[in-house]
């Protein structure tokens, strides 16, 4: 079991790497290594009560919709791009009922837009700032976590997670959940980084997209498709972030040299892109997901 795994390699204390919370608590945390499904994870695991509090900056962009400076206006015009591709890839799916539900859904730009595209949708987040911001664009679709477990099973056509696999604790119940909530023929696409693009590699402790301690686990390709085809799942695609990798080294030269060096931020994006095209190993990268 994967529980009895992840207990002896806490015992093992085999640190993958060390890493700072570079924009909330200044806290390190380490990265253990799980050898069987080639993930990596956030230790020591905040507590669920303590959770939300390194979460607590107006520097958390994804629940705000401020545009204080470049850098944050910068960030909306690539999401519009964004929106667009995720609503072309959903929209990809055939369905006669078009019932979609966002995890994280943040403050509901993705929701909005699939709403205003015929998509009946739902929309799951925590955080009560962005919630309220999200229902006022989506009439009141969005709900926070314990609704979850009172959405009616074999629900949804598409699920969606943009980014926020690797903040769910209790990842194999909340796998399970989800894969209960689709419809027999139902799609889940999650997006999450990759700890093995060369961003990453260049980076290493400073990579922003490590983000402890609220990314709880850290994947890779091969660790997307050994723990799925766990749960009776199987990836079907996958679909690069291009843009990611030109967010994330914006923020690691910050983290690194302390200011965000966009030149040489955009070199490093730019070979983390370029040499992806051969490997395959983008910054980030969708998955697209079905029931075998």
């Amino acid at each position: 079991m994967f529980h009895v795994e992840r207990l002896k390699k806490m015992k093992d204390n085999q640190a993958f790497l060390t890493v700072k919370d570079h924009s909330v608590s200044g806290e390190t945390f380490q990265l253990i290594e799980n050898k069987t499904y080639g993930f990596l994870e956030t230790h020591p695991q905040p507590s669920k009560e303590n959770l939300a509090k390194y979460y607590n900056t107006k520097d958390y962009i994804s629940h705000t919709d401020s545009k204080r400076n470049v850098f944050e206006k910068a960030y909306h015009v690539v999401r519009n791009i964004s929106l667009k591709r995720k609503l072309k890839l959903v929209n990809s799916f055939k369905s006669e009922d078009k019932i979609l539900l966002d995890i994280g859904c943040g403050t509901g730009d993705f929701l909005k837009v699939a709403q205003s595209n015929g998509w009946n949708v739902s929309g799951i987040e925590p955080n009560p700032s962005a919630r309220n911001i999200a229902n006022a664009k989506t009439n009141n679709s969005v709900f926070d976590t314990p609704k979850l477990d009172t959405f009616k099973t074999n629900s949804f056509d598409v699920i969606t997670l943009w980014h926020v696999l690797e903040h769910l604790p209790n990842l194999e119940a909340q796998i399970a959940t989800l894969k209960s909530l689709l419809k027999e023929n139902g799609t889940l696409i999650i997006a999450v980084p990759n700890f093995n693009s060369f961003d990453a590699n260049h980076y290493k402790s400073f990579w922003a997209a490590y983000d402890v301690p609220r990314h709880l686990w850290h994947f890779s390709r091969s660790s997307i498709d050994k723990f799925f085809s766990k749960e009776d799942m199987k990836v079907v695609k996958t679909l690069p972030m291009k843009f990611d990798a030109y967010y994330v080294s914006l923020l690691s030269e910050k983290y690194k040299s302390g200011f965000m060096n966009p030149l040489k931020a955009f070199w490093i994006g730019l070979r983390s892109n370029l040499k992806a095209r051969n490997t395959k190993e983008y910054s980030s990268i969708i998955y697209v997901l079905k029931n075998q």
